[in-house]
């Protein structure tokens, strides 16, 4: 049975794909009822994901990214064994950067929950990922500043850049939209590429967290190029030609 968030992600979705629902329609393709489906489109309006209409749903006008709190729900336990995989690349006290993503997040908890790491420092532009550090006694947290973007809980602008410019990091783990070796690692907002990119600069190693469905994809906005990135931890979802082709480029590749 497919629970409330799954059916959230979907219901965005497809709406990115079609720019309108119709909730007969989609109640059908759902094999749920009617009632249901309104009561989730009237929900999606309320956090002003969509503009409901008389008899369905069409897509804001706005850049259209699923936020946060909705892609979370996807592909959790690949995202757990990368996390994982991941983790194991920090050494105790390391200063180590984290950009916003899903991913990233789950690697955040990963960090602060390992016995191995008694003490670390976080650079992060995430807020949801600085909410979760906060309390972590262990753990010295650096934000960078910067204007919130709703899509993705991230601080972006140049705000971002004063801060980033006086700190040296060991590892930054960067979460992207896309990566290949011909464009690199890549976002779907220049906003957030253009954080990410000073956080890859300010490091002294670049590992991308990215499940397979990433290294077939496109994206809009330069973060980095690929000979700026040491490792690539992935699933096992990832295609065996695109990893060849990674791999050629001079990235270790890491299978979680």
């Amino acid at each position: 049975m497919v629970n409330r968030y799954e059916r959230l992600n979907r219901l965005l979705e497809l709406l990115a794909e079609r720019g309108q629902l119709e909730v007969e329609a989609v109640a059908a393709e759902f094999a749920t009822s009617v009632a249901t489906i309104r009561r989730d489109l009237d929900h999606l309006a309320r956090q002003q994901l969509l503009t409901r209409t008389r008899g369905g749903a069409v897509a804001n006008s706005v850049a259209y990214d699923l936020p946060m709190r909705y892609k979370a729900a996807r592909n959790p336990t690949q995202k757990q064994r990368i996390a994982a995989a991941a983790a194991r690349l920090v050494p105790n006290r390391a200063v180590v950067g984290l950009n916003g993503g899903t991913t990233t997040t789950e690697l955040a908890r990963t960090l602060a929950t390992s016995p191995e790491l008694t003490q670390l420092t976080v650079v992060t532009n995430a807020l949801n990922i600085a909410n979760e550090l906060t309390v972590r006694r262990h753990i010295k947290l650096v934000v960078t500043g910067g204007v919130a973007r709703p899509q993705s809980y991230e601080l972006i602008g140049p705000l971002g850049a004063s801060v980033l410019d006086q700190l040296a990091i060991d590892i930054t783990f960067l979460g992207v939209d896309a990566l290949d070796p011909v464009h690199g690692a890549r976002a779907h907002d220049e906003g957030e590429a253009s954080i990410n990119r000073l956080l890859a600069k300010r490091a002294r190693r670049v590992v991308i967290v990215a499940d397979g469905s990433k290294l077939t994809a496109h994206a809009f906005a330069k973060i980095c190029s690929i000979d700026e990135v040491e490792t690539l931890v992935t699933d096992d979802t990832a295609p065996a030609d695109a990893l060849e082709r990674i791999t050629g480029a001079g990235v270790r590749v890491l299978h979680a």
